[in-house]
């Protein structure tokens, strides 16, 4: 039951009732498996370009970019302490004896705490540790021969030490250098300074933050962003924001009512990743680069990350030129027979448009107006890597509601593996996706497009979470690059493995292309 005062929580949240009610359903009525057709695979979905392609679509990409706004869209708002799981746990149980030193000897794998404590003066911030311990007259080197491994984990991950634990990846210390150490938002100015600098020597980039770590993390850049810009010869146009209240979901008890405090408060939770679309709508740049704050390399392996950049960047250029000429005659509705096949050859080989099965029985005008609406849409630009057994989501093939097919990153939430025929299909993706999207965002007369009517609503996702020692029921809205991307022109290119350096777990720092 929606009571007066909820109305009032939902006016002050931005919230329309409609969309509580629409929760509301979903959540009764759950979220469908998406229906994978078959995976994405080269020449069927994936496209791999040999050595003349990369120099011709890097060339473009050099060639029109200083008259374009480019900007770089970094999601920095999730906290890091996941990636301290494993310090976390073992601090809890370790207690010094005998047992607990065995057990922590005899697990040597790679994201186990022998192998954080053995290598730790590895870390770029392994001297900032040092020296807050030092302050706190402790030494790092007597507290591991003394094996007190948790004194250690505390003043990394604790207030009285480095707080890693409660900071977001983007102020964390993530390389080293010879004179210097570099955050992941560092690394990223960084980037940004090569590929997203126009004629002006401009360079633009957003972050989204959690509004909890917005003073720390502009305080962070306000201190390093003169440094970059006079090493690039660059000017950072730098802006923030946070998830918007509006995108909140009410959550619900297992019963579908709704799930209240001991005041009688309703229970909102952020709508996940795909509320982010709407901060990307807000941008206004022409060409708008996404990846995560956490895949950053250091500067040895940066020429192939900003060559692939150009390369995907180039393309879109490339295939916007072509698609804004085609609407520009879709729009006059008078396109000759053989031209209005050369949009539909086109739309299919380079566009992955894939036609209804009666299309060749359409007038002439029907023809024209389905063209025009499948090209006047947004387009993204997707990195796909080989599969070698990292988590992310997969390019696939996929039937929506409507009966079309299309090209679609699937994480696995969204697929019934219990069903034989979709775990198949599943297992036989040859590649996925790292989240390295290079988007077009406006249209052929150069308006922003309103990216809301572009979601897929059937693609979201409910979780089982507790509060307070009750169980309740959490809707995600549609994945950014998932549903929220569900209806652009979507492309998906090979990048070599080497562009794609996650920092899941503290350890992945030990990583040879992070040292």
């Amino acid at each position: 039951m929606i009571l007066q005062t909820d109305i009032k929580v939902f006016q002050e949240l931005g919230i329309d009732i409609k969309k509580i009610e629409h929760q509301i359903e979903n959540f009764k009525t759950g979220f469908p498996f998406v229906n994978l057709l078959k995976p994405a695979v080269f020449k069927d979905g994936i496209t791999i370009f040999d050595t003349q392609q990369i120099e011709q679509y890097s060339n473009i990409f050099e060639e029109n970019i200083r008259n374009r706004k480019v900007m770089k869209f970094v999601p920095a708002s999730g906290a890091a302490s996941r990636m301290f799981q494993n310090l976390f746990s073992f601090r809890e149980k370790f207690k010094g004896e005998d047992k607990d030193i065995q057990a922590f000897e005899n697990d040597k794998s790679f994201n186990s705490v022998y192998k954080f404590i053995t290598e730790i003066k590895k870390f770029a911030f392994y001297n900032d540790l040092k020296e807050i311990m030092a302050a706190n007259q402790l030494k790092i080197e007597e507290c591991i021969q003394n094996r007190d491994y948790n004194n250690i984990i505390n003043y990394l991950l604790d207030e009285k030490g480095l707080a890693y634990g409660s900071l977001p990846k983007g102020l964390l210390k993530f390389h080293h250098y010879a004179d210097s150490s570099r955050t992941a938002i560092e690394e990223h100015l960084v980037e940004a300074a090569i590929y997203t600098k126009n004629a002006d020597n401009i360079s633009s980039i957003h972050f989204t933050l959690s509004p909890e770590h917005i003073e720390r993390f502009i305080a962070h850049i306000n201190s390093v962003k003169e440094i970059y810009e006079k090493k690039f010869n660059v000017l950072f146009d730098i802006s923030y924001s946070v998830q918007k209240s509006s995108t909140d979901t009410v959550a619900v008890d297992l019963n579908n009512e709704f799930f209240r405090d001991v005041d009688g408060k309703l229970l909102f939770r952020p709508g996940g990743h795909g509320a982010l679309i709407e901060n990307l709508n807000d941008l206004k740049g022409d060409i708008v680069f996404i990846k995560n704050i956490d895949n950053i390399v250091p500067d040895k392996l940066k020429d192939q990350t900003y060559l692939y950049k150009k390369v995907i960047g180039g393309y879109l250029l490339s295939l916007q030129h072509n698609i804004f000429q085609y609407l520009h005659l879709l729009e006059k509705e008078d396109v000759e027979n053989e031209k209005l096949d050369e949009i539909i050859i086109y739309s299919n080989q380079f566009l992955m448009i894939s036609f209804p099965e009666n299309f060749d029985t359409f007038s002439q005008k029907d023809k024209i107006h389905y063209l025009y609406n499948r090209l006047n849409r947004p387009i993204r630009i997707c990195g796909m890597v080989k599969n070698e057994g990292e988590p992310g989501g997969g390019p696939f093939w996929v039937m929506n509601s409507k009966g079309e097919s299309s090209l679609q990153i699937v994480e696995s939430s969204q697929i019934n593996i219990n069903n034989t025929v979709q775990n198949k299909i599943y297992k036989a993706a040859t590649h996925f996706n790292p989240v390295d999207l290079v988007c077009g965002v406006k249209n052929y007369k150069g308006d922003v497009f309103d990216l809301n009517e572009f979601i897929d609503p059937s693609t979201g996702f409910i979780s089982i979470k507790s509060k307070d020692g009750r169980n309740l029921k959490a809707q995600e809205l549609p994945g950014l690059w998932n549903g929220a991307m569900a209806e652009w022109i979507s492309i998906f290119i090979e990048v070599p493995i080497i562009t794609f350096n996650p920092v899941k777990t503290i350890n992945d720092l030990l990583r040879v292309e992070h040292q």
